[in-house]
Order: structure tokens, then sequence, then C-alpha cells
């Protein structure tokens, strides 16, 4: 990946320690896949906030890729589940009309220990994998954009009997 793109990072604050580490993760792995890539940071104060942020990047410049980080650890309620379900859907839901590539790294951990081996730990780090998902993605875009025309609105009906 040669060309110079811009990715945007959307990551709550919340849980800062393991949020942190997911942002310095990605940020590294990013710069050893996509050098030349600029990176935006936007930071929100929770899981919840992260869609309207991305609506608001999208709505006005689109970057190659949107990665959105956040931790949500598990309490004795269903919030966490609502949180995280809530976040997933809307995030699906930009991707797709805005045809940009949306990496959901918002993660639903039950613990700190997990949340731990997936921020901070080498094994299972999301933040290194939402930049292989991002780069990967921005290629696949890439690929798209060179090997299929867009459609011009004057795309030939087709009658089905």
């Amino acid at each position: 990946m040669g060309q110079r793109v811009r990715v945007c990072i959307v990551a709550a604050k919340y849980n800062e320690q393991f949020a942190d580490a997911l942002v310095e993760n990605t940020v590294d792995e990013i710069g050893v896949l996509m050098p030349s890539t600029r990176v935006d940071l936007i930071r929100v104060p929770g899981a919840f906030e992260i869609p309207v942020a991305v609506a608001t990047v999208l709505e006005r410049e689109k970057p190659a890729a949107i990665i959105a980080l956040g931790v949500i650890i598990k309490g004795a309620t269903a919030h966490a589940d609502l949180v995280a379900g809530s976040v997933t859907q809307f995030l699906q839901g930009l991707a797709v009309e805005h045809r940009v590539p949306v990496i959901n790294e918002v993660l639903l951990v039950d613990d700190e220990k997990q949340a731990y081996a997936r921020c901070i730990g080498a094994n299972l780090n999301r933040g290194k994998e939402a930049a292989r998902a991002a780069a990967s993605m921005v290629d696949v875009f890439h690929e798209l954009d060179r090997t299929m025309p867009k459609d011009t609105g004057r795309a030939k009906k087709t009658r089905h009997a």
C-alpha cells in the first residue's frame, strides 16, 4: 500500500488505560502497514458517543477508513450489552450507508483481565487487528475503484418476467 490516504480513529476515553493502549497499538500498526497514511484521532467520552462522531466525520469528508475503538466492561446490569449492541448496529449502518469501511473494535469484555489481554497483551491485540483490517479494506476499496466503474445513474433497467 503506497498511496497516501487518510484514516480516522474515533476512540472512547472511558476505561482509559485500555482505550489508550488500543489507540497506541492501532496507530503504531498503521505506521508499519501504511507508512504514508495520515491518521486523524478523535476522542469521545465513551463508547455510546462513537457513532455520532463517526457520522459527523462521514458527513464532512470521507476518509479511506474509520476505526472505532473502545472498551466496555460488563457489570451487574444489561447496560454494557445494550451499549455494545447499539454501537455495533449504528456503525455497521453508517459503513453501508456511506460505503466507507468502518472497523469496529469497540470491545465488550467480561472483566479487566480480558480487557488487558485484548488491549495491552501481545497475543489478542485488537488495536493491531483493527489496523490490519483497515489496511486490508483500504486496499479492497482501491481495487474496487480501479476495476469497477461507478454507476452514473444511467444504468440500463432490466425487466424481469
